[in-house]
This record gives C-alpha cells, sequence and structure tokens, in this order.
C-alpha cells in the first residue's frame, strides 16, 4: 500500500511541522484536529494555516512556495481549494489514487521529493462504511460535479457501485466528471443527469456534494419529495452538521450521514501520513462533534 510505504520511509524527527495552504481558509479546523490528536499521542506537532490571501502567493508560485516549505523543514502539507489540481505537476511521485483522481490534498516532503496523496476519497469511503456501510450502494445518485465530488464518486465506484448517475445544474461539469470517472471504472454505468429527479429516480441513496446548504450558501439543494423511506443521505457539509436536507430526509424516514465524518477521516488519514503513527479516529470524531455543538 502507498501509505505504509510512505509511513515506513518517514524519518525519525523531533518534531512535526505540517500545515494547510489553500484560499480563504482562515476557519479551518484542521489545526485543531490535528493538533489536539498529537497531544492526546503525546507526540510534538505543529500544523499552520497557509492562506494565499494572507501570505501573498497565487497557482504560478506553487512550485518555489513547496521548495520554500521543505527548506523551512515542513514534513507535509494538506492542499485545498484552489490549489488540488495545480500541485499534481509539481509532485515527484503520487500515489495510485492521487494520479487517477488527478488532485492532490496531501503533500510529503521526504529526502528531498515531493510526494502526493489523496485522503479525500479514503476518508469519505472509511465514514460512509462506518455510518451507512449496510445500505445498498449499487445505485448512487450525486447531486453536484465540484471537486469534492470527484472523490466522492471515486468512493463509491471503488466500493461498488455499478451505477452512478450524477447531476449539477452546470450540465458540462457533471458530463466531463461522468467521463472522466466512466474512464476509470469502465464496469460500471456513470452518467450525467439531465436534473436531480432524474438521477434520483430508482437509486439506492443519494449523495449531497454541492455546496448548497452550506451556511455560506443555505437553502436545499433539490426538492426532498424526491427521497423515499428506504433510501440512504450522505451529506458532505459539515458547516452545519445538520442541513437542512439531513432534516428533511430523517423526517421522511430515511438513514443519513452528515460531513463530520469525511472532514475527521480525511484528516486521520492525512494524520498518519505526517506522523508515520495511526491515530485513534474514535476520539479525533468526539472530539470534533463536541466542538461542531460549541456556539461560535
Amino acid at each position: 500500500m502507498f501509505q505504509s510505504r510512505v509511513i515506513a520511509t518517514r524519518t525519525a524527527r523531533a518534531s512535526i511541522l505540517c500545515g494547510l495552504i489553500g484560499t480563504g481558509i482562515g476557519g479551518s479546523r484542521s489545526p485543531a484536529m490535528h493538533e489536539g490528536e498529537a497531544a492526546a499521542m503525546d507526540l510534538p506537532l505543529v500544523y499552520r494555516i497557509l492562506d494565499s490571501d494572507v501570505v501573498g502567493f497565487d497557482a504560478a508560485d506553487l512550485a518555489p512556495f513547496l521548495k520554500a516549505l521543505a527548506a523551512l523543514g515542513f514534513d507535509g502539507i494538506n492542499v485545498t481549494h484552489p490549489f488540488k489540481q495545480a500541485v499534481v505537476p509539481l509532485m515527484d511521485a503520487l500515489s495510485e489514487s492521487a494520479r487517477r483522481l488527478g488532485a492532490v490534498n496531501t503533500v510529503l516532503f521526504r529526502e528531498g521529493r515531493t510526494i502526493g496523496d489523496n485522503t479525500d476519497w479514503s476518508g469519505y469511503r472509511a465514514h460512509f462504511l462506518a455510518g451507512l456501510g449496510t445500505r445498498p450502494r449499487g445505485h448512487v445518485a450525486m447531486i453536484g460535479a465540484g471537486g469534492a465530488a470527484a472523490a466522492v464518486g471515486y468512493a463509491h465506484l471503488d466500493l461498488g457501485a455499478g451505477r452512478l448517475a450524477i447531476f449539477d445544474p452546470a450540465a458540462e461539469r457533471a458530463q466531463a466528471l461522468a467521463a472522466r470517472l466512466s474512464a476509470l471504472f469502465p464496469a460500471a454505468q456513470v452518467l450525467a443527469a439531465r436534473s436531480a429527479a432524474d438521477a434520483i429516480a430508482g437509486a439506492d441513496g443519494v449523495v449531497q456534494a454541492s455546496p448548497i446548504g452550506m451556511l455560506s450558501h443555505p437553502g436545499l439543494p433539490f426538492d426532498p419529495a424526491l427521497l423515499e423511506r428506504a433510501m440512504w443521505v450522505s451529506d458532505i457539509i459539515y458547516f452545519p452538521l445538520e442541513t437542512r436536507l439531513l432534516q428533511a430526509a430523517r423526517a421522511i424516514g430515511c438513514a443519513t450521514l452528515d460531513g463530520g465524518g469525511m472532514a475527521v477521516m480525511q484528516a486521520a488519514h492525512a494524520f498518519a501520513l505526517f506522523t508515520g503513527r495511526e491515530p485513534d479516529t474514535g476520539r479525533m470524531l468526539a472530539r470534533f462533534a463536541t466542538a461542531s455543538e460549541t456556539p461560535a
């Protein structure tokens, strides 16, 4: 496994320095998740936010910026919007999933080399199996076709979905993602649906992978009346944890899964890569849930 190989090659360090690069990420919970778990494990780890709006860099500056971080002693960084695709050609090596997805959310600095991985898909996969793993998942509907949707769709196809119907208001985006995932999983039927109703009809469950429902994008991504009681609904939004869609789905009788576990599990998988130690995911999930219940 790629992860095991990377962990095995990490040299011992007196302390661990990592962080997150992206745009508009001042409110990220990543520092608390990584530093909190490191403290519980008695590991000396520091996690820094490197916001491009604050530090002053953009995609064109990524190559020298990554070199500077390595020179400063960073062990690794997480990568978020809008740099997940831009860092791919700058990597010396890629995990299979990062290569297939064309996106990197975790970069390791090892012996002068940059190694890119993607824990978004594996984090969602682990979260889904823990929360809805006993539910039928052969026919999945996915609402949204952005960057997060690529990882989530990949996870469901990796779990054996035989049909993945994708709807996005931007039809060309849904078509592009469907074509990409279909090429990666030729045995499955991956298609761009003309409407949310077409995507959801006959599905075992629905993944909500659009930004609709976030505090910054309030509302419903589709009419909950399209849901049936036997369906499950997974929402990847975690701010807030309880979206209007999940409330409506639960009222219908659907099994539901919020987005908090995906956020935690992708961080947990990155933590293992950064440190070479397996975190206590139960502890991380409990801490995240407690923080989510605490008023800001």
